[in-house]
Protein backbone atom coordinates (compact mmCIF):
# COMPACT_ATOMS: atom_id res chain seq x y z
CA UNK A 1 0.00 0.00 0.00
CA UNK A 2 1.18 3.51 -0.86
CA UNK A 3 -0.15 6.80 0.49
CA UNK A 4 0.76 10.37 -0.45
CA UNK A 5 0.80 13.08 2.22
CA UNK A 6 0.46 16.71 1.20
CA UNK A 7 0.13 20.09 2.90
CA UNK A 8 1.86 23.36 3.70
CA UNK A 9 5.18 23.89 5.42
CA UNK A 10 4.02 24.72 8.94
CA UNK A 11 3.95 22.61 12.06
CA UNK A 12 0.15 22.85 12.00
CA UNK A 13 0.11 20.86 8.76
CA UNK A 14 3.15 18.63 9.07
CA UNK A 15 2.69 17.25 12.58
CA UNK A 16 -0.87 15.92 11.92
CA UNK A 17 0.31 14.37 8.66
CA UNK A 18 3.06 12.32 10.29
CA UNK A 19 0.86 11.54 13.32
CA UNK A 20 -1.78 9.96 11.07
CA UNK A 21 0.93 8.20 9.06
CA UNK A 22 2.17 6.54 12.26
CA UNK A 23 -1.34 5.27 13.02
CA UNK A 24 -1.66 3.82 9.53
CA UNK A 25 1.76 2.19 9.89
CA UNK A 26 0.61 0.51 13.09
CA UNK A 27 -2.23 -1.16 11.19
CA UNK A 28 -0.43 -1.69 7.89
CA UNK A 29 3.32 -2.04 8.61
CA UNK A 30 4.19 -2.48 4.94
CA UNK A 31 2.54 0.83 3.95
CA UNK A 32 4.83 3.31 2.15
CA UNK A 33 4.50 7.09 2.38
CA UNK A 34 5.75 10.02 0.35
CA UNK A 35 5.24 13.70 1.09
CA UNK A 36 4.59 16.27 -1.64
CA UNK A 37 4.73 19.96 -0.74
CA UNK A 38 6.44 23.33 -1.27
CA UNK A 39 9.83 22.04 -0.12
CA UNK A 40 10.65 24.24 2.88
CA UNK A 41 13.23 23.53 5.56
CA UNK A 42 10.64 22.52 8.15
CA UNK A 43 9.08 20.03 5.75
CA UNK A 44 12.48 18.49 5.07
CA UNK A 45 13.36 18.26 8.75
CA UNK A 46 10.01 16.81 9.90
CA UNK A 47 9.72 14.28 7.08
CA UNK A 48 13.36 13.25 7.28
CA UNK A 49 13.00 12.61 11.00
CA UNK A 50 9.90 10.50 10.29
CA UNK A 51 11.65 8.55 7.53
CA UNK A 52 9.26 9.81 4.85
CA UNK A 53 10.76 10.86 1.48
CA UNK A 54 9.67 14.28 0.20
CA UNK A 55 9.14 15.72 -3.28
CA UNK A 56 9.00 19.44 -3.95
CA UNK A 57 5.85 20.66 -5.70
CA UNK A 58 5.32 24.23 -6.88
CA UNK A 59 2.23 25.79 -5.31
CA UNK A 60 0.60 29.18 -5.64
CA UNK A 61 -1.18 30.76 -2.72
CA UNK A 62 -4.85 31.65 -3.23
CA UNK A 63 -5.62 35.08 -1.74
CA UNK A 64 -9.06 36.63 -1.27
CA UNK A 65 -7.57 40.13 -1.55
CA UNK A 66 -5.77 42.01 -4.33
CA UNK A 67 -2.04 41.38 -4.51
CA UNK A 68 0.45 41.37 -7.36
CA UNK A 69 1.64 38.03 -5.99
CA UNK A 70 -1.67 36.54 -7.13
CA UNK A 71 -0.52 36.91 -10.74
CA UNK A 72 2.82 35.25 -10.03
CA UNK A 73 1.32 32.44 -7.96
CA UNK A 74 -1.36 31.81 -10.57
CA UNK A 75 1.31 30.41 -12.90
CA UNK A 76 2.77 28.23 -10.16
CA UNK A 77 -0.43 26.22 -9.87
CA UNK A 78 -0.34 24.58 -13.34
CA UNK A 79 3.39 23.90 -12.90
CA UNK A 80 2.65 22.20 -9.59
CA UNK A 81 -0.16 20.15 -11.13
CA UNK A 82 2.17 18.92 -13.89
CA UNK A 83 4.82 18.00 -11.30
CA UNK A 84 2.21 16.19 -9.20
CA UNK A 85 0.87 14.34 -12.24
CA UNK A 86 4.36 13.03 -12.96
CA UNK A 87 5.19 12.01 -9.38
CA UNK A 88 1.79 10.36 -8.90
CA UNK A 89 2.18 8.48 -12.18
CA UNK A 90 5.54 7.12 -11.04
CA UNK A 91 4.45 6.43 -7.46
CA UNK A 92 0.74 5.68 -8.14
CA UNK A 93 -0.53 5.67 -4.56
CA UNK A 94 -3.66 3.99 -3.24
CA UNK A 95 -4.82 7.18 -1.48
CA UNK A 96 -3.92 10.81 -0.79
CA UNK A 97 -4.18 12.49 2.62
CA UNK A 98 -4.21 16.27 2.28
CA UNK A 99 -3.95 18.65 5.22
CA UNK A 100 -5.53 21.34 3.08
CA UNK A 101 -4.27 24.79 2.23
CA UNK A 102 -2.89 26.06 -1.05
CA UNK A 103 0.05 23.63 -0.86
CA UNK A 104 -2.33 20.67 -1.22
CA UNK A 105 -4.06 22.03 -4.31
CA UNK A 106 -1.81 20.67 -7.11
CA UNK A 107 -1.53 17.20 -5.56
CA UNK A 108 -5.25 16.81 -4.85
CA UNK A 109 -6.22 18.02 -8.34
CA UNK A 110 -3.71 15.65 -9.94
CA UNK A 111 -4.99 12.83 -7.74
CA UNK A 112 -8.56 13.54 -8.86
CA UNK A 113 -7.49 13.30 -12.51
CA UNK A 114 -6.07 9.83 -11.79
CA UNK A 115 -9.18 8.96 -9.74
CA UNK A 116 -7.06 8.37 -6.62
CA UNK A 117 -9.28 8.64 -3.51
CA UNK A 118 -8.54 11.74 -1.42
CA UNK A 119 -9.26 12.59 2.21
CA UNK A 120 -8.63 16.18 3.29
CA UNK A 121 -8.58 17.51 6.82
CA UNK A 122 -9.81 20.96 7.82
CA UNK A 123 -8.20 22.10 11.08
CA UNK A 124 -10.01 25.39 11.61
CA UNK A 125 -13.49 26.44 12.68
CA UNK A 126 -13.85 28.52 9.51
CA UNK A 127 -12.55 26.61 6.45
CA UNK A 128 -10.14 28.32 4.13
CA UNK A 129 -10.71 28.93 0.43
CA UNK A 130 -8.38 26.12 -0.63
CA UNK A 131 -10.22 23.43 1.31
CA UNK A 132 -13.58 24.74 0.14
CA UNK A 133 -12.34 24.10 -3.41
CA UNK A 134 -10.51 20.84 -2.65
CA UNK A 135 -13.58 19.28 -1.03
CA UNK A 136 -15.14 19.10 -4.51
CA UNK A 137 -12.29 16.81 -5.60
CA UNK A 138 -12.12 14.73 -2.43
CA UNK A 139 -13.99 11.64 -1.33
CA UNK A 140 -14.00 12.48 2.38
CA UNK A 141 -13.49 15.57 4.57
CA UNK A 142 -12.49 15.41 8.24
CA UNK A 143 -12.96 18.51 10.41
CA UNK A 144 -11.73 19.60 13.84
CA UNK A 145 -14.57 21.92 14.88
CA UNK A 146 -18.34 21.33 14.80
CA UNK A 147 -18.72 24.81 13.27
CA UNK A 148 -16.88 23.63 10.14
CA UNK A 149 -19.27 20.78 9.34
CA UNK A 150 -21.88 23.05 7.75
CA UNK A 151 -19.44 24.11 5.01
CA UNK A 152 -19.20 20.61 3.50
CA UNK A 153 -21.75 18.06 2.18
CA UNK A 154 -23.25 16.00 5.01
CA UNK A 155 -22.47 12.69 3.32
CA UNK A 156 -18.82 13.66 2.94
CA UNK A 157 -17.86 15.30 6.23
CA UNK A 158 -17.06 13.79 9.64
CA UNK A 159 -16.01 15.47 12.89
CA UNK A 160 -12.75 13.88 14.04
CA UNK A 161 -10.90 16.62 15.89
CA UNK A 162 -7.28 17.48 15.17
CA UNK A 163 -4.55 14.80 15.41
CA UNK A 164 -2.18 15.38 18.32
CA UNK A 165 1.26 13.81 18.54
CA UNK A 166 1.80 11.09 21.13
CA UNK A 167 4.46 13.13 22.94
CA UNK A 168 1.74 15.40 24.36
CA UNK A 169 0.24 12.53 26.34
CA UNK A 170 3.62 11.33 27.59
CA UNK A 171 4.91 14.63 29.01
CA UNK A 172 7.17 14.33 32.04
CA UNK A 173 7.23 17.29 34.44
CA UNK A 174 10.33 16.09 36.31
CA UNK A 175 12.26 15.61 33.08
CA UNK A 176 11.31 19.13 31.94
CA UNK A 177 12.45 20.64 35.25
CA UNK A 178 15.83 19.00 34.77
CA UNK A 179 16.09 20.11 31.13
CA UNK A 180 15.29 23.75 31.84
CA UNK A 181 16.92 23.89 35.29
CA UNK A 182 13.69 25.15 36.85
CA UNK A 183 12.67 24.64 40.48
CA UNK A 184 9.44 24.60 42.47
CA UNK A 185 9.79 28.14 43.84
CA UNK A 186 7.93 29.79 40.94
CA UNK A 187 5.18 28.78 38.53
CA UNK A 188 6.00 28.31 34.85
CA UNK A 189 4.63 30.16 31.79
CA UNK A 190 4.99 28.76 28.29
CA UNK A 191 4.89 31.34 25.47
CA UNK A 192 4.30 29.93 21.97
CA UNK A 193 3.86 31.97 18.80
CA UNK A 194 3.22 29.01 16.51
CA UNK A 195 5.79 26.95 14.62
CA UNK A 196 7.21 30.08 12.96
CA UNK A 197 6.98 32.28 16.04
CA UNK A 198 5.28 35.65 16.47
CA UNK A 199 7.26 38.88 16.50
CA UNK A 200 4.36 40.77 18.06
CA UNK A 201 3.98 38.33 20.96
CA UNK A 202 7.77 38.19 21.37
CA UNK A 203 7.94 41.96 21.72
CA UNK A 204 5.04 42.10 24.18
CA UNK A 205 6.69 39.47 26.38
CA UNK A 206 10.10 41.17 26.24
CA UNK A 207 8.51 44.46 27.31
CA UNK A 208 7.22 42.90 30.53
CA UNK A 209 9.91 40.23 30.95
CA UNK A 210 11.63 41.75 34.05
CA UNK A 211 8.27 42.00 35.86
CA UNK A 212 7.33 38.45 34.88
CA UNK A 213 10.61 36.97 36.10
CA UNK A 214 10.06 38.41 39.57
CA UNK A 215 7.20 35.91 39.95
CA UNK A 216 7.47 33.27 37.25
CA UNK A 217 9.77 31.06 35.19
CA UNK A 218 9.34 31.27 31.42
CA UNK A 219 9.87 29.00 28.41
CA UNK A 220 9.62 31.20 25.32
CA UNK A 221 9.27 29.71 21.84
CA UNK A 222 10.41 32.56 19.59
CA UNK A 223 10.54 31.14 16.06
CA UNK A 224 13.78 30.70 14.10
CA UNK A 225 13.80 34.21 12.61
CA UNK A 226 13.53 36.06 15.95
CA UNK A 227 15.55 33.75 18.19
CA UNK A 228 18.84 35.67 18.12
CA UNK A 229 17.09 39.04 18.45
CA UNK A 230 15.11 37.87 21.48
CA UNK A 231 18.29 36.64 23.16
CA UNK A 232 19.99 39.96 22.38
CA UNK A 233 17.18 42.05 23.84
CA UNK A 234 16.98 39.84 26.92
CA UNK A 235 20.71 40.33 27.40
CA UNK A 236 20.29 44.11 27.18
CA UNK A 237 17.70 43.82 29.95
CA UNK A 238 20.31 42.10 32.10
CA UNK A 239 18.65 38.68 31.82
CA UNK A 240 20.88 35.67 31.37
CA UNK A 241 19.36 33.36 28.80
CA UNK A 242 19.04 29.85 30.19
CA UNK A 243 19.52 31.14 33.73
CA UNK A 244 17.32 32.91 36.25
CA UNK A 245 14.15 31.26 35.01
CA UNK A 246 14.16 32.41 31.37
CA UNK A 247 14.65 29.85 28.60
CA UNK A 248 14.00 30.87 24.97
CA UNK A 249 13.85 28.19 22.26
CA UNK A 250 13.58 28.75 18.51
CA UNK A 251 11.34 25.75 17.90
CA UNK A 252 10.22 22.85 20.02
CA UNK A 253 9.96 19.27 18.85
CA UNK A 254 9.22 16.11 20.80
CA UNK A 255 9.90 17.90 24.09
CA UNK A 256 6.58 19.77 23.79
CA UNK A 257 4.88 17.18 26.01
CA UNK A 258 7.39 17.81 28.79
CA UNK A 259 7.06 21.58 28.38
CA UNK A 260 3.27 21.48 28.69
CA UNK A 261 3.44 19.10 31.66
CA UNK A 262 5.68 21.61 33.45
CA UNK A 263 3.74 24.77 32.53
CA UNK A 264 1.03 26.35 34.69
CA UNK A 265 -0.11 28.73 31.93
CA UNK A 266 0.31 28.93 28.16
CA UNK A 267 0.26 32.10 26.05
CA UNK A 268 -0.34 31.04 22.48
CA UNK A 269 -1.49 31.83 18.98
CA UNK A 270 -4.79 30.28 17.87
CA UNK A 271 -3.53 27.87 15.24
CA UNK A 272 -5.54 24.65 15.27
CA UNK A 273 -2.58 22.48 16.26
CA UNK A 274 -1.58 24.86 19.05
CA UNK A 275 -5.08 24.75 20.51
CA UNK A 276 -5.38 20.97 20.09
CA UNK A 277 -2.16 20.40 22.00
CA UNK A 278 -3.22 22.78 24.78
CA UNK A 279 -6.54 20.92 24.99
CA UNK A 280 -4.81 17.54 25.13
CA UNK A 281 -2.65 18.78 28.01
CA UNK A 282 -5.55 20.56 29.71
CA UNK A 283 -3.50 23.73 29.92
CA UNK A 284 -4.94 27.06 31.17
CA UNK A 285 -4.34 29.43 28.29
CA UNK A 286 -4.33 33.01 27.08
CA UNK A 287 -4.96 32.87 23.35
CA UNK A 288 -3.89 35.76 21.11
CA UNK A 289 -5.29 35.18 17.59
CA UNK A 290 -3.18 36.34 14.66
CA UNK A 291 -4.71 39.57 13.39
CA UNK A 292 -5.55 39.27 9.71
CA UNK A 293 -5.10 35.49 9.52
CA UNK A 294 -6.54 33.92 6.37
CA UNK A 295 -10.33 33.87 6.52
CA UNK A 296 -9.99 35.14 10.12
CA UNK A 297 -9.60 31.49 11.09
CA UNK A 298 -7.47 32.06 14.19
CA UNK A 299 -10.02 34.39 15.73
CA UNK A 300 -12.80 31.90 14.97
CA UNK A 301 -10.76 29.08 16.55
CA UNK A 302 -10.08 31.11 19.69
CA UNK A 303 -13.66 32.21 20.28
CA UNK A 304 -14.96 28.72 19.64
CA UNK A 305 -12.97 27.65 22.72
CA UNK A 306 -13.63 30.81 24.72
CA UNK A 307 -17.43 30.64 24.47
CA UNK A 308 -17.38 27.50 26.62
CA UNK A 309 -14.92 28.97 29.11
CA UNK A 310 -11.93 27.04 27.75
CA UNK A 311 -9.50 29.95 27.41
CA UNK A 312 -9.03 33.70 27.75
CA UNK A 313 -8.83 35.56 24.42
CA UNK A 314 -6.91 38.82 24.03
CA UNK A 315 -7.20 40.64 20.71
CA UNK A 316 -3.83 41.44 19.17
CA UNK A 317 -4.82 44.91 17.93
CA UNK A 318 -5.78 46.06 21.43
CA UNK A 319 -3.11 44.22 23.38
CA UNK A 320 -1.14 46.44 25.73
CA UNK A 321 1.63 45.31 28.06
CA UNK A 322 -0.33 46.34 31.15
CA UNK A 323 -3.39 44.35 30.04
CA UNK A 324 -1.30 41.27 29.27
CA UNK A 325 0.58 41.41 32.57
CA UNK A 326 -2.65 41.97 34.50
CA UNK A 327 -4.38 38.99 32.86
CA UNK A 328 -1.36 36.75 33.47
CA UNK A 329 -1.32 37.65 37.16
CA UNK A 330 -5.08 37.20 37.44
CA UNK A 331 -4.90 33.63 36.15
CA UNK A 332 -1.68 32.63 37.92
CA UNK A 333 -2.92 33.86 41.29
CA UNK A 334 -6.30 32.15 41.04
CA UNK A 335 -6.06 28.37 41.28
CA UNK A 336 -9.82 27.95 40.92
CA UNK A 337 -9.77 29.85 37.62
CA UNK A 338 -6.84 27.80 36.34
CA UNK A 339 -8.64 24.57 37.19
CA UNK A 340 -11.78 25.78 35.42
CA UNK A 341 -9.87 26.76 32.27
CA UNK A 342 -8.05 23.43 32.33
CA UNK A 343 -11.23 21.40 32.63
CA UNK A 344 -13.10 23.34 29.94
CA UNK A 345 -10.39 23.26 27.29
CA UNK A 346 -10.06 19.47 27.62
CA UNK A 347 -13.51 19.15 26.05
CA UNK A 348 -11.91 20.09 22.72
CA UNK A 349 -9.44 17.21 22.84
CA UNK A 350 -10.28 14.25 20.60
CA UNK A 351 -7.86 11.47 21.65
CA UNK A 352 -8.93 9.25 18.75
CA UNK A 353 -8.60 11.90 16.00
CA UNK A 354 -5.52 10.42 14.34
CA UNK A 355 -6.95 6.89 14.52
CA UNK A 356 -10.29 7.93 13.02
CA UNK A 357 -8.60 9.74 10.13
CA UNK A 358 -6.29 6.77 9.55
CA UNK A 359 -9.33 4.46 9.47
CA UNK A 360 -11.02 6.83 7.00
CA UNK A 361 -8.04 6.71 4.67
CA UNK A 362 -7.76 2.93 4.87
CA UNK A 363 -11.52 2.66 4.33
CA UNK A 364 -11.21 4.52 1.03
CA UNK A 365 -8.54 2.11 -0.15
CA UNK A 366 -10.67 -0.94 0.66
Amino acid sequence: MRIVLTGGGTGGHLIPLVTVAKKIKEKVPECEFIFMGPGGKMEKDVMEKSGIPAKKIASGKIRRYFSLLNFIDFFKIPVGILQALWYLLVYMPDAIFGKGGYASLPVVLAGWIYRIPVLIHESDANPGLANSVLAKFSKRVAVSYPEAEKYFPADQVVLTGNPVREEIKNGDKSRAKETFKFDDSKKVIFVAGGSQGSRNINNKILNILPELLHKYQIIHQTGESDFEEVKHVAGELGIKVGHGGYYPVAFYGDEIGDILALSDLAISRAGASNISELAAAGKPSIIIPLSGSANDHQRMNAYSIAKTGGCVVLEENNLGEHMLLSKINEIMENEELRNKLSSNIRAFYHPDAAQRIADGILGMVK
